[in-house]
């Protein structure tokens, strides 16, 4: 398969995947609050990450995963807190058709929409994974000419997603014209949101605790040796 449209369908492989960046840019679209601004920020970061990838970053980010961990512990806080905030909003309802829709969980300046999208694209560490180092991965044993292609089909692939996603929203906006709709969206990206987060929260845990296992494990071997060292000298 050429590397253009392995790069495109593996693109929309990872992507379609109920997220939190499709959450928000589809919840923008049935709000029309600002959704194909909320789509560009999200694509153009997705297509930063992918090129950073293609370039290598993953394999660099495996050797630094100290910072991995505090990546993790800060984007399941942020989705965390999303996530609560979608389901205080399901639980108090309110408003009548897209009024319902029409709160604090839906950003309403162009610059909270920016904002917000940074977040959910650059603080999401399954994002980061997708992006960085899987599709990175993938284009790992491709020439030069052969990356550009891989990553130009990646890139259409969050391009053409996003987009469709908002206008999708803005389509499907005369449905949600009840609160009870609403309600259950809220609660489905609530808990969509919540359980990215506690899934990172299991894997910094993870992570944290195998660094530390090795850590220890240096600094005992450490320990030997000095305790050695004149034994070594005698010989």
């Amino acid at each position: 398969m050429p590397p253009f449209l392995r790069g495109l369908t593996l693109g929309l492989s990872l992507i379609v995947a109920i997220g939190p960046q499709n959450a928000f840019v589809l919840r923008a679209g049935l709000t029309r609050r600002h959704a194909l601004l909320s789509a560009l920020t999200c694509a153009l970061c997705d297509s930063l990450l992918i090129a950073l990838g293609v370039l290598g970053l993953g394999s660099w980010l495996a050797r630094v995963p100290v910072l991995v961990t505090l990546g993790t512990l800060l984007g399941a806080a942020f989705l965390g807190w999303y996530g609560l905030k979608a389901l205080r909003s399901a639980w108090a309802g309110g408003g009548t058709g897209l009024a319902a829709g029409e709160n604090e969980t839906s950003p309403a300046t162009p610059r909270q929409v920016v904002g917000t999208a940074l977040g959910f694209s650059l603080l999401n560490p399954h994002a980061l994974l997708d992006t960085v180092v899987l599709l990175g991965g993938a284009s790992a044993g491709l020439d030069g000419e052969g990356r550009l292609a891989f990553l130009g089909g990646t890139a259409l692939a969050s391009w053409a997603w996003f987009f469709a996603l908002a206008l999708a929203g803005r389509t499907l906006a005369p449905i949600m014209a009840r609160p009870q709709a609403w309600r259950v969206l809220d609660t489905l990206i609530g808990v969509t949101l919540l359980v990215t987060a506690v899934s990172l929260l299991l894997t910094a845990a993870a992570s944290f605790t195998l660094e530390t296992r090795t850590l220890l494990q240096a600094v005992e071997a450490a320990f030997s040796f000095r305790h050695s060292w004149p034994l070594w000298l005698s010989l």
